[in-house]
C-alpha cells in the first residue's frame, strides 16, 4: 500500500479543471514541462539559499507537483494526447525534478550530503526498475515501500520539520538513511514484481 492507491481519488477531484485546461488548448507536455521547469526553480532557489526556514515551500510545491503530474496524465488519457515525446518527458521530467528539489537537502548545515545523493540515487534506480517492468510485462510498476508519491511526502513533511523545528535537522540524517533502506526494498520489489510477471 502506497500514496499511489489513492491516485483515482486525488484525479476525481481534478477532473473539472482537467477539462477546463483542455477546454483552453492546454497540452499534457505543456503541463509536464511547466512542473518540470518549476521544480528546478524552486530546488535552484534552495540550493542557492539553503536557510531552514525557505524548506517551508516545499511541501506546499509538492502538493502542487502531485496535482500537475496528475493533470497532465489525465490530459494525456482522456483526451488523446498520449505521444511517444509525452512519455519521454513524463519519465525524464520526473527524474529531473526530483534531483532538483531533493539534492537542496544536501546543502543544509547538518545533513550528510552525500546521504541526500544517495537517496536521490536510489530514487532513480526504484523508476529503472518501473520501467524495466513495463518493458517486460507492459504494465509500469508503481509498488512501494517507497515509490515516488511517497517519497514526494517524506521530503514534504522533512522540509516542513526543518522550516518549523531546525534544531532537529541532525536527525534528517536517520530519516534518510531509512529512506535509502526503504528504496533498496522498493528495487527488489519491482525487480522481483517483473521476473515473476515475465516467468508466470
Amino acid at each position: 500500500m502506497t500514496l499511489y492507491d489513492i491516485k483515482p481519488k486525488f484525479q476525481n477531484l481534478l477532473r473539472p479543471q482537467v477539462a477546463r485546461l483542455h477546454a483552453r488548448g492546454v497540452t499534457a507536455n505543456q503541463v509536464t514541462l511547466l512542473a518540470m521547469l518549476a521544480s528546478i526553480v524552486l530546488g535552484g532557489i534552495l540550493i542557492a539559499f539553503p536557510h531552514p526556514l525557505l524548506f517551508i515551500s516545499l511541501p506546499i510545491f509538492l502538493f502542487l507537483r502531485m496535482a500537475l503530474n496528475a493533470i497532465d496524465g489525465m490530459l494525456a488519457r482522456e483526451f488523446n494526447q498520449q505521444s511517444t515525446l509525452g512519455a519521454v518527458l513524463n519519465e525524464v521530467g520526473d527524474i529531473i525534478s526530483d534531483a532538483a528539489l531533493y539534492l537542496a537537502f544536501a546543502f543544509v548545515a547538518g545533513i550528510s550530503p552525500w546521504l541526500v545523493i544517495l537517496v536521490v540515487l536510489l530514487a532513480w534506480l526504484t523508476e529503472f526498475c518501473g520501467i524495466i517492468c513495463q518493458t517486460l510485462t507492459g504494465v509500469r510498476d508503481y509498488r512501494g515501500p517507497l515509490g515516488k508519491s511517497d517519497r514526494a511526502f517524506v521530503f514534504g513533511a522533512s522540509g516542513l520539520i526543518i522550516a518549523l523545528c531546525p534544531q532537529y535537522i541532525a536527525a534528517f540524517n536517520v530519516v534518510f538513511a531509512v529512506c535509502a533502506l526503504l528504496l533498496v526494498w522498493t528495487c527488489i520489489n519491482r525487480c522481483r514484481s517483473a521476473i515473476a510477471a515475465k516467468t508466470a
